[in-house]
């Protein structure tokens, strides 16, 4: 089977979770070209060493310019934070190479513009890794929904919510600090909601939405500061410049109306994602922390035995299931990374799509400018 070399930008979470992918898929998936796990790249010359013997990469790197434009590279893995994207992706595209770049986008929609600019007659693969579309019941509400079994949609209610940042000693991580994440809850949470309401529901057309930062101030962040983990702070303390929390009221053009709600302030929510869709002719409810299974109510069930009832999405006829378990045995968060990248390299092999790629990052990236810009002047901002 032919095969690729993919390098890798980055070695920290998403560096991890996409590692385990590309190894994953050579052992349960069969795709059109497989992956060979070329380079490890980041700036710790230890670290990603260590990172690269963990997770089975050949060699390691300390300068991605130059990783990209390595003429035996075939795929660059951009897994950096997301001030990072804009620069990564348009020298890769320049460099003709398939690009497979974590969400959101960009740092602003400015930049994700420009990234779409640079894949103009564009004949590689582009993908913005918006994981949970790749999830077997994300799937499954997707094709009940075009089967009319939920009938016309008319609501959307998401909400993603943790809780990491409740401790006012939590540090000032990069996360919390616009030049290097573009905003907070906002991007980095409502970005999968946006592309999920997106995915299942369909283009939002007006939007209006408020933001708040519960702490304005945070200690400096020491060793070990990263994303979920506090690691060591320093006394001096810095400016949080970005949302704690927001909240989003949306309408579709297909007439649905919306809600969306993003947070790190929602006590005892680790890692909570949920959605609700209700419609003329029944429900779906999703929950993240219950990833295989999906809630449908049927409006047309006899009187009398009418309520949500549980699919369990673990069946071979489910997406992606065949390749994993017995039924009834569940998958979890790390399996959407490989699902991905079975997709990605499928649509190398044979020069075909994927979605969401870079057209639909930007069409999330535009409702996230246009709930920020609501958010700042107090109206309703149409797209």
């Amino acid at each position: 089977m032919k095969t690729v070399n993919v390098a890798i930008l980055g070695t920290s979470f998403m560096g991890r979770a996409h590692s385990n992918g590309w190894n994953q898929v050579k052992k349960f998936f069969s795709p059109e070209v497989q992956p060979v796990l070329k380079v490890a790249c980041g700036r710790d010359v230890e670290r990603t060493k260590e990172f690269a013997e963990n997770w089975g990469w050949e060699e390691t790197a300390n300068n991605w310019e130059e990783v990209i434009q390595r003429d035996d590279i075939d795929i660059i893995d951009i897994s950096l934070p997301q001030h990072l994207h804009h620069k990564a992706a348009i020298a890769a595209a320049k460099a003709g190479k398939h690009i497979f770049c974590e969400k959101p986008m960009a740092l602003e929609l400015s930049k994700a513009e420009e990234m779409m600019d640079a894949i103009q007659n564009y004949d590689k693969v582009h993908y913005i890794n918006h994981n949970y579309r790749r999830l077997p019941a994300v799937q499954l509400a997707k094709q009940m929904i075009e089967d009319g079994q939920i009938g016309r949609i008319f609501h959307w209610r998401g909400a993603y919510q943790q809780d990491w940042v409740v401790d006012p000693n939590f540090p000032l991580t990069w996360h919390l600090q616009k030049e290097l994440s573009g905003s907070g809850a906002m991007g980095d949470l409502n970005s999968h909601s946006v592309d999920l309401a997106h995915f299942l529901v369909g283009d939002i057309k007006s939007v209006s939405a408020l933001t708040t930062t519960f702490i304005k101030e945070r200690p400096l962040p020491g060793k070990g500061a990263a994303t979920f983990s506090a690691g060591s702070v320093s006394e001096e303390k810095g400016e949080v410049t970005v949302d704690d929390a927001s909240m989003m009221l949306v309408e579709f053009e297909n007439g649905a109306v919306g809600s969306f709600e993003a947070t790190r302030f929602a006590t005892g929510r680790r890692n909570h994602n949920t959605f609700e869709i209700y419609g003329s002719k029944g429900s779906l409810v999703f929950d993240l922390e219950r990833m295989n299974e999906i809630q449908f109510y049927n409006n047309e069930d006899p009187q009398g035995q009418q309520g949500f009832r549980t699919i369990l999405a673990t069946d071979p006829s489910h997406a992606y299931m065949k390749n994993w378990w017995p039924t009834a045995h569940n998958i979890g968060y790390e399996h959407s990374f490989v699902h991905a990248m079975t997709d990605f390299l499928d649509a190398v092999g044979t020069n075909g799509n994927i979605e969401p790629n870079f057209n639909d990052g930007l069409k999330v990236m535009k409702v996230l400018d246009a709930s920020l810009r609501s958010a700042e002047n107090g109206q309703r901002v149409y797209l």
